[in-house]
């Protein structure tokens, strides 16, 4: 009788992949652990999946979504596709949320502050034109019909996805290597990051909080990470010297203006990397007091860092807490 082979091949241990690319004004990255070599087809669908991201809702260009939106007349539907309908209920959701404190319907703000499409001037008339108490919120705003994947302006409405959109592409990257059957990876667009699984050796991933420091790039705290998103908002990369006062990118929408408050940055943990973002938003412009307390109610993982003068403290909550 003839032996019979009970030889079993062993898998191939996983390799680390990069692949990496231009996106929304900076880059994507994607570092995964797959056994042998990649599938062709993945580098060209991560960057099909951040490019539509970026064609749907940037407000840069004007055949966007977005822009064809912020362009429409009142009371007319607007058809969009499927991903920037999920983004505006999300960025309403939050903003009900927040009591109004994220809102995507900064834009005019963030145009007369030198900040948008429009150029790097500060216009002093528009910003005369973009407060007061006729402005309404993104929320009280818009119409949508999710049914229909369509949306209408009742008032006027100047949308800005920048507080959450780059947060959803990170998602959407992560949604591609999923397709593709990849269980262990870190993705990110600047520093929204989302990551799955371990690393070989059951080592969770590594995120580093970078130091609010305007001057130079420096690591304030390393943060594991395991199925799980992490985003950051902060006054310290996209911001303004006007007569010696420094004016941050993120607006405030209640006061019609930049965000004025000790808050340096924060950074949050969630689910999705399009709820970290928007939600880091949020808290910034909440603000050192109310913030905190925002975050504490709602059982987010959250760490304030407070500028006062050159110095900086932290606040940390849930997994950045002293207890954690």
């Amino acid at each position: 009788m003839s032996k019979m082979s009970t030889d079993v091949r062993e898998a191939p241990p996983p390799r680390r992949h990069v692949l990496n690319g231009a996106t929304m004004g900076t880059r994507y990255s994607a570092i995964f652990f797959a056994p042998g070599d990649i599938d062709e087809n993945l580098a060209p669908a991560l960057f099909a999946a951040v490019d539509a991201v970026d064609r749907q809702m940037s407000n840069w260009k004007p055949h966007s979504g977005l822009s064809r939106l912020n362009s429409a007349p009142l009371g007319e539907w607007v058809h969009l596709p499927r991903e920037l309908m999920t983004v505006l209920s999300a960025s309403l959701r939050i903003g009900r949320m927040s009591n109004g404190a994220f809102d995507i319907g900064v834009g005019d703000l963030v145009n007369a502050w030198g900040f948008g499409p429009q150029g790097r001037e500060i216009n002093g008339a528009k910003i005369l034109r973009t407060g007061g108490a006729l402005r309404k919120s993104a929320a009280d705003a818009l119409e949508i019909d999710e049914s229909a994947n369509r949306v209408r302006k009742h008032a006027p409405a100047s949308l800005d996805l920048c507080g959450i959109a780059k947060g959803f592409g990170v998602d959407e990257m992560a949604r591609c290597l999923d397709r593709f059957n990849i269980t262990s990876y870190l993705v990110g667009i600047d520093g929204e990051m989302r990551a799955r699984g371990l690393k070989p050796g059951d080592i969770p991933w590594s995120v580093a909080i970078e130091r609010p420091d305007r001057d130079k790039r420096d690591v304030m705290g390393v943060m594991a990470l395991e199925d799980a998103s992490i985003a950051t908002s902060g006054d310290y990369r996209h911001w303004a010297d006007i007569e010696g006062d420094t004016v941050s990118h993120t607006m405030d929408p209640v006061n019609a203006g930049p965000v004025r408050n000790p808050v340096a940055s924060v950074t949050v943990l969630a689910q999705t990397c399009m709820e970290a973002d928007a939600l880091a938003t949020a808290l910034m412009v909440l603000g050192e007091k109310k913030g905190p307390e925002f975050a504490r109610a709602h059982c987010l993982d959250a760490l304030f860092v407070i500028r006062s003068g050159n110095s900086l403290s932290e606040i940390g909550l849930g997994k950045f807490g002293a207890d954690a």
